[in-house]
């Protein structure tokens, strides 16, 4: 695998052994972070999610979003799921909390830019 943590982009290789997500040795990294990162990859991988939630009544019909911290990788279709379920009223500011604890995960998901209220214009004849 490739380290991500910094622009070094060490190619690493993680020696697993018999017992599920037992790591024996990691070699190729270049600093402690890169071997925190390969652990963290083959134990328990997880991402920032980032989504878009439908807005009701809206100038856009949706909002993007992603999860204030990591969740486990194995749940991410699962939250996309949850996240397409629901609809927020117009106006959304971004840094709104849209859901406070994705599926158990303690991951807020948080509006990350501006929906207003949609405008509706009438023509007098």
């Amino acid at each position: 695998m490739i380290c991500i943590v910094c622009p070094l982009g060490c190619e690493l290789e993680v020696e697993t052994g018999r017992e599920p997500k037992q790591i024996v040795r990691i070699k190729g990294s270049r600093c402690f972070k890169g071997k925190e990162y390969a652990a963290r990859e083959v134990t328990d991988p997880r991402r920032v999610l980032m989504a878009v939630a439908k807005v009701r009544d809206g100038h856009l019909p949706v909002v993007s979003v992603k999860t204030d911290r990591p969740i486990p990788k194995q749940m991410l279709r699962e939250a996309v799921k949850a996240i397409s379920k629901i609809e927020i009223d117009a106006p959304v500011k971004a840094g709104d909390i849209v859901i406070e604890n994705l599926l158990g995960t303690g991951a807020r998901v948080v509006a990350t830019n501006n929906v207003g209220k949609a405008i509706s214009i009438l023509t007098v004849k």
